[in-house]
C-alpha cells in the first residue's frame, strides 16, 4: 500500500514543479487544447449517434415488445458510450504526446535537468521519434482493445459487471497511462516498450496510485489539459525512480566526488559518472526550444 502513496507523490510532484516553472506550465498546455477539441468533437458524435449505431446492430430485438427492447438498447448504448469514453481516455494521451513530442521531451529535459545528474538524450532525428512513439502507442492501445472487448463482454454480468468490471477498467487505464507518460523520459534513455512495461510491472502498485487518479481527472471536461504538463513532469520523476536516478542520489554522488576529488579511481577519465550515459551541459537537448 505504501507504494500507491508513493506513486500519487509523484503525480504530485509534477503538479508543483509545472507550478514554479510557469513558463513550462504554459508551454505544455498547447498540445492538449489542440487535442481536446478534436476528441471533444469526436464524443459529441458518439453520443447523438451511439442509439442509432446499437439499433442497426441489434435488429433481432425490433419486434421484441417494451419494456425490454428499451432496457437492452438502453443498456448497449450506455456500455457503446463508456466504451468510447474508456478509448478516448486512453488514446488521448498517446494523441496528445505524439502531436506535443517536441514540447513535452523539451519539458521532460527540464525536469531532469533540474533534478541534477545526466540529461539523456536520444540522438535521433524529430521525423525518427515520432515514428517510435506512433508505433509503440499503437502496440499499447490494440493491448488496451483487447483489455477493452474483455471487459465490455464481463459488463453483461449482473452484479459484477456494474461493480468489479468498473473498478478493473479504470486500474487498466491507469496503467497504460502511465506507460504512455513516462514513455517520454524512457524513449530519451533507450528503453524499449518491452522493458517499460517490465519496469512498471514491477513496481505496479507505484503505477497505480500514479495512472488511476489521472484518469479519474481526466474524465472531467478540460481537466486533462491543464494536469498534462505536470504529468509529464511527475513521470519524468517516476522514470528516474524506475532507473534508479533519484535526486538524492544525484546529490550523494555529488558530494561524494567533491569530497574524493584528487583520488584516483573515484571517476573515469573521460568525465563519466555511471559508465552508460554522456555527461550533459547546461543546455543539452534533442530539440532546442525555448525556456
Amino acid at each position: 500500500m505504501r507504494d500507491l502513496g508513493v506513486g500519487f507523490g509523484y503525480l504530485v510532484k509534477g503538479q508543483k514543479w509545472v507550478a514554479r516553472h510557469g513558463r513550462w506550465f504554459g508551454f505544455g498546455l498547447l498540445p492538449g487544447l489542440v487535442t481536446l477539441v478534436l476528441y471533444a468533437g469526436a464524443l459529441v458524435g458518439l453520443g447523438y449517434g451511439a442509439d442509432d449505431l446499437v439499433a442497426w446492430a441489434t435488429p433481432f430485438a425490433d419486434d421484441w415488445t417494451s419494456p425490454w427492447l428499451d432496457v437492452l438498447r438502453g443498456t448497449l448504448t450506455a456500455l457503446v458510450f463508456v466504451f468510447g469514453l474508456f478509448l478516448a481516455v486512453i488514446t488521448f494521451t498517446a494523441v496528445t504526446l505524439l502531436v506535443g513530442q517536441p514540447f513535452y521531451e523539451s519539458l521532460s529535459e527540464a525536469v531532469d535537468r533540474s533534478e541534477g545528474g545526466e540529461v539523456p538524450e536520444s540522438g535521433l532525428p524529430l521525423w525518427r521519434e515520432l515514428w517510435i512513439s506512433a508505433r509503440d502507442s499503437l502496440r499499447v492501445l490494440l493491448r488496451v482493445a483487447l483489455y477493452g472487448i474483455l471487459l465490455f463482454a464481463c459488463g453483461f454480468i449482473p452484479v459484477i459487471g456494474q461493480t468489479v468490471v468498473p473498478v478493473i477498467g479504470f486500474c487498466v487505464s491507469g496503467f497504460f497511462l502511465t506507460e504512455e507518460l513516462t514513455a517520454v523520459a524512457l524513449q530519451r534513455r533507450g528503453v524499449e516498450l518491452k522493458e517499460r512495461l517490465r519496469l512498471l510491472r514491477g513496481r505496479r502498485t507505484a503505477v497505480l496510485g500514479f495512472g488511476v487518479p489521472l484518469t479519474l481527472a481526466f474524465l472531467v471536461p478540460f481537466v486533462a489539459v491543464f494536469l498534462m504538463p505536470g504529468a509529464v513532469a511527475g513521470a519524468t520523476l517516476m522514470a528516474r525512480d524506475l532507473r534508479g536516478e533519484t535526486a538524492d542520489d544525484d546529490r550523494d554522488d555529488d558530494r561524494d566526488g567533491d569530497r574524493s576529488e584528487g583520488r584516483d579511481g573515484d571517476f573515469p577519465k573521460n568525465g563519466r559518472h555511471d559508465g552508460n550515459l554522456p555527461p550533459s551541459g547546461g543546455d543539452q537537448g534533442v530539440h532546442h526550444l525555448p525556456h
